[in-house]
């Protein structure tokens, strides 16, 4: 999976499971809205809109409600109000969606000072390292990989840098180093035998979604479970291997585990749904690596969205929802000091931030992380969420990948290296590695070696995922630094390895406005639980509830693509599809009504 900071790299070059192409969420087939300012002129004149109108999420709209947005909108001749939380590829596909179909009363607000969320590539002497989303992940029908092929981000992409399948290192030519705590290297013969039966297993973690197939009870619907089980029998009954050899294939188990840990963004395996974990859908094709930085596909989505409509360190107190004419009224006069509210205007939501200032609106797009709305939710609408989506918010899974970059004067590894994997021969028989707080860089799984050095110069980037990814986080650039040191020594045998001159790294976890790297389906949520994340508010098809008040995009919210960037943009552009068609729906009907 593409994940926020990684993909799916798994330890195969098979092109993964052949599943179905996606295409570009493009928006309504009709053309943009450049008759919305008119239409909103024209329904001053026609009277109340119809009571039911299609396509309306099934709410609704009655003639004596003194709460319908739609009809305080349009007889007032405004355009709908709209705030974006987040301008993260979600939030920035939305706005940009919704201002070239004519919608443009939109404010973006930013917590942070700058655009991205978990896109933040960084300026690191001579290369540009990406702390998050590094990879495009397929290329038929990404529309990621669109919008970077169109605008020649992939020009200086090398031909390594575009990986076939469950592996996306930073090349795909060299090959991987298995390392032993005792330092030595395992042969090739050994980790191509292992790699064979970990994939053959991992393919049969996929047939219990695909193929409806039965999750038995043993395997406790985990993921790591079930694959830690199998494995290990398979090893056990081969009658041709030796005892060392069998030690070291169930040591290379739990680092293969590590590894899927940090492509699924979870804490371990074992928390992985089993039954839910073929849902995910592989977009067909390469994974590719923009050479000037995953920042160059935000930057193309915000080039046109106007610098008035971003506002930065605008963090969000709380989210004022189904507001009656009543509490409208109320907190009027509070709203027009600031400017943000028209007079006479009517919105059923309010966007307070942290500085105090509110936003009153029509719609709300929230583009928070999971993790976000975990910490939150309670606080953060009013009125609380419904029970069923904060059910699904608490089954859903985020956890923290991390990335440890560390620049060297001269390389200490083979020119034929693309990566070092950490296998510890002690874990051999542990069902479940846990590591008490100082032992947090026994989570380190590998370093792969950033290619090419013409670019990057001599440089890696290690893995590190779940509570030990937070335990890292905490401490300071040396003792990182010095840790990793120490590591890369015992490893590789080689106690001359300097350390590195310079380091850097993420802190997904700890940042408050991202909270985790990325989402997964946790054992005991399904791809319903997304749905419903996903839907908007209010449910109800009260005739006086006014639709699609708040609505829901990130990366969390699509049911296929959770965890990537292909994911997040398309949820961005599904909602603010859903307001484009809800004002044309609209319009069609008043333009259709007979002259009476």
């Amino acid at each position: 999976m593409l994940k926020t900071n990684g993909a799916r790299r798994g330890h195969s070059s098979s092109n993964g499971n052949g599943r179905e192409d996606v295409m570009f969420h493009r928006s309504p087939s009709t053309a943009p809205f450049e008759h919305l300012p008119q239409l909103f002129c024209r329904f001053e004149h026609l009277g109340e809109p119809k009571k039911s109108l299609e396509g309306m999420q099934s709410c609704e709209i009655s003639s004596e409600s003194t709460d319908d947005p739609l009809s305080s909108s349009l007889h007032s001749q405004r355009q709908p109000r709209i705030v974006v939380i987040g301008a993260g590829l979600a939030g920035l596909a939305a706005t940009k969606t919704l201002l070239e179909n004519g919608l443009t009363d939109v404010t973006v607000l930013e917590a942070s000072d700058r655009i991205g969320g978990r896109v933040q590539s960084v300026q690191h002497g001579r290369a540009t390292l990406d702390l998050g989303a590094t990879w495009i992940h397929g290329a038929h029908g990404n529309p990621v990989f669109h919008l970077a092929e169109d605008n020649g981000l992939l020009e200086h992409t090398t031909d390594g840098e575009r990986s076939v399948g469950r592996i996306s290192l930073y090349t795909k030519n060299g090959v991987a180093h298995y390392l032993t705590n005792s330092g030595r290297r395992i042969p090739k013969h050994l980790v191509e035998e292992f790699s064979d039966l970990y994939n053959e297993v991992y393919d049969l973690t996929q047939e219990f979604f695909q193929n409806g197939k039965p999750v038995g009870a043993e395997s406790q619907n985990s993921v790591g479970v079930f694959t830690r089980d199998l494995v290990q029998k398979k090893i056990m009954m081969d009658p041709d291997d030796s005892e060392a050899s069998k030690r070291l294939k169930l040591s290379m188990l739990q680092q293969y585990l590590k590894v899927e840990s940090c492509e699924s963004s979870s804490p371990s395996m074992d928390e992985v749904s089993l039954s839910e974990f073929g849902e995910w859908t592989e977009i067909p094709g390469a994974h590719y690596v923009i050479p000037g930085g995953f920042i160059k596909i935000v930057e193309l989505l915000a080039q046109d969205i106007p610098e008035h409509v971003v506002r930065f360190n605008k963090p969000v107190r709380r989210i004022y929802w189904n507001q009656s004419a009543q509490q409208q009224e109320e907190i009027a006069d509070a709203e027009d000091h600031n400017g943000d509210r028209r007079p006479g205007a009517s919105y059923p939501v309010r966007v307070e931030c942290e500085d105090c200032k509110s936003i009153p609106a029509d719609h709300v797009i929230v583009t928070a992380s999971l993790g976000v709305l975990k910490k939150s939710h309670e606080w953060l609408f009013s009125p609380s969420l419904p029970e069923d989506k904060v059910l699904s918010i608490q089954k859903l899974g985020i956890s923290t990948t991390d990335k440890i970059f560390l620049e060297f004067a001269e390389p200490f590894w083979t020119p034929e290296c693309n990566s070092i994997q950490f296998v510890w021969e002690d874990e051999a028989q542990l069902e479940k590695p846990v590591y008490p707080e100082d032992l947090w860089y026994r989570k380190i799984c590998s370093f792969d070696v950033l290619y090419p050095p013409e670019r990057y110069g001599h440089m890696l980037s290690g893995w590190i995922c779940g509570e030990e990814a937070l335990l890292m986080e905490r401490c300071d650039d040396e003792t990182v630094a010095e840790t990793c040191t120490k590591l890369l020594r015992k490893f590789t045998g080689n106690q001359n390895i300097p350390k590195p001159r310079r380091i850097l790294r993420s802190s997904w976890g700890s940042n408050p406005y991202i909270r985790g790297s990325y989402s997964f389906t946790r054992v005991g949520s399904s791809g319903g639980d997304v749905e419903r994340l996903a839907m908007p508010l209010p449910y109800s098809k009260s005739t006086k509830a006014p639709p699609l008040q708040v609505l829901f995009a990130g990366e969390a919210t699509h049911r296929k693509y959770y965890s990537t960037t292909h994911g997040a943009l398309l949820s961005g552009q599904r909602e603010a599809n859903r307001l484009i068609e809800l004002y044309q729906d609209l319009y069609n009907a008043e333009t259709t009504k007979p002259n009476i």
